[in-house]
């Protein structure tokens, strides 16, 4: 359990015992069930360094520039102190450039953390070489910790954040890319000059992020994970991490209460539910594609793009009419303005479907068979969400996304029929044929997907065994 044993910190000169004890079950007045079921040892880094210099394989590409960075000035031999001195204070320098483009986390335990960074309480060290405060790149970060969690922050945020009485940071202790170094006020205005120099909130965005250490598998939970690849791509996050932080604890709140309304653990299960089971999505929109599907089964030998649009606007009217005829109780004054909505819809995916096709998103023979992708492609994100949020244990996170991993499989055909399902129904949801934000989204990240190596698509085949051991 954590919070009874101690740990080494190691940095760059730095080699103290500090304790990790915290209130932890003592401290909650409610039972906590996740923490009851999901508290473990694992709660900071802790990454044998490898005999052999180079040869340890990072997770992510920061990570592997700061390995470097630290390997190359450990193979040499200096001359004399002041050469050393230099070559550190270069080191420094380069190892900050490369943090100031990303975010960094920084662990605090649950009851002293907040959304308000004012009212956070860091855990501080006090240590040979003084009061230390540990930070951590976001490749490393182990499996979620119900009573440590991690918050994020720039380089500039940390500058400004930190107490005035924190003589230093120990960045990616206990790993084999650490650095110890100060924390003054001289070094904390190069903080923010670098942040200034180096961050870009756009360019952390929409890139396609593959870790390639701690990912499970080939088989459900990965293929269920990399049905969120859309999402992960959007917001710059490893389509393939079962270890999900996100943006930190109070971020990931933030988030998932302005987008989904969601609090607490109970809103969790009743919203993964519904994703999981396709209820969120409008029942009309799969109805409209079926209707289609129906009539090329009958008309044109299953060539969905060969049917008549006539007649699947009259073939989904007619549709509508005769199961409302069934239930006349349940037919309210706003009716026929809802069938020409539903009838409407079939002239807007149409449109939509041609652009998928001068764009790419849609082979030139293809159309979209079911939006089922958009709730399940949501559902492996919405497992993440609310693990890294600690409504979600460990053993909920992945039975969501393997259930999500058979949904998929069921509905659709292969990964570029999944996405031209998610790309749709996220247009239908968001976009209003503006062809804007909403949908060019989609569009880099289906280009991304369909054409990078470490893409799920050319890494995972969509059809997986469900009887695969899960692992990860």
């Amino acid at each position: 359990m954590f919070g009874r044993r101690k740990r080494t910190v190691q940095g760059e000169g730095y080699d103290e015992r500090y304790d990790e004890s915290h209130g932890g079950e003592e401290a909650a007045v409610e039972p906590y069930v996740v923490g009851e079921l999901d508290d473990h040892d694992e709660a900071l880094p802790n990454i044998p360094v490898p005999d052999e210099p180079g040869a340890w394989q990072a997770p992510d590409v920061l990570e592997q520039r700061l390995y470097e960075l630290v390997s190359r000035h450990a193979a040499v031999e200096w001359e004399d102190e002041e050469a050393e001195d230099d070559a550190r204070g270069a080191l420094t320098l380069a190892y900050l450039e490369a943090l100031a483009g990303e975010l960094v986390y920084v662990p605090f335990r649950r009851e002293e953390t907040s959304p308000d960074p004012r009212e956070r309480t860091f855990h501080v060290y006090d240590t040979s070489v003084g009061r230390i405060v540990a930070v951590y790149t976001r490749g490393l970060l182990p499996r979620p910790h119900p009573y440590l969690v991690f918050e994020s922050y720039t380089l500039r945020d940390l500058a400004d954040d930190l107490p005035d009485d924190v003589d230093g940071i120990a960045v990616n202790t206990q790993t084999p890319c650490p650095m110890l170094m100060s924390a003054d006020a001289e070094e904390r205005q190069v903080w923010r000059a670098l942040h200034n120099e180096h961050w870009d909130e756009e360019g952390r965005a929409e890139r396609l992020v593959t870790l390639r250490t701690g990912v499970p598998p080939v088989g459900p939970l990965l293929h269920g994970l990399a049905l969120g690849a859309h999402m992960c791509f959007v917001n710059g996050e490893a389509w393939n991490n079962p270890h999900y932080h996100g943006l930190g604890l109070s971020i990931e709140h933030e988030r998932l209460a302005k987008w989904w309304g969601i609090t607490d653990r109970d809103e969790w299960q009743h919203t993964q539910r519904r994703l999981l089971d396709r209820e969120i999505t409008p029942w009309y929109w799969e109805f409209v594609l079926d209707a289609r599907t129906a009539l090329a089964e009958r008309y044109t030998d299953g060539r969905l793009q060969a049917v008549d649009a006539t007649a699947w606007r009259g073939y989904v009217e007619t549709a509508l009419r005769e199961r409302a005829a069934q239930v006349p109780e349940q037919i309210g004054p706003d009716w026929e303005e809802f069938v020409a909505h539903v009838v409407g819809l079939v002239g807007k995916v149409l449109r939509y479907e041609g652009r998928f096709r001068a764009d790419g998103l849609l082979a030139a023979d293809a159309a979209v068979r079911s939006v089922a992708a958009w709730d399940i492609g949501r559902a492996s994100m919405m497992a993440r969400w609310g693990y890294g949020a600690r409504f979600a244990t460990r053993a909920e996170m992945r039975e969501a996304v393997v259930e999500a991993s058979e949904a998929a499989q069921s509905a659709h055909t292969s990964w570029q029929d999944f996405s031209a399902g998610y790309a749709l129904g996220r247009c239908l949801h968001f976009d209003d044929e503006e062809f804007g934000g909403w949908y060019q989204e989609m569009l880099a990240a289906h280009r991304a997907l369909s054409t990078d190596p470490d893409s799920p698509w050319h890494t995972v085949p969509f059809h997986v065994p469900r009887a695969a051991v899960l692992g990860g």
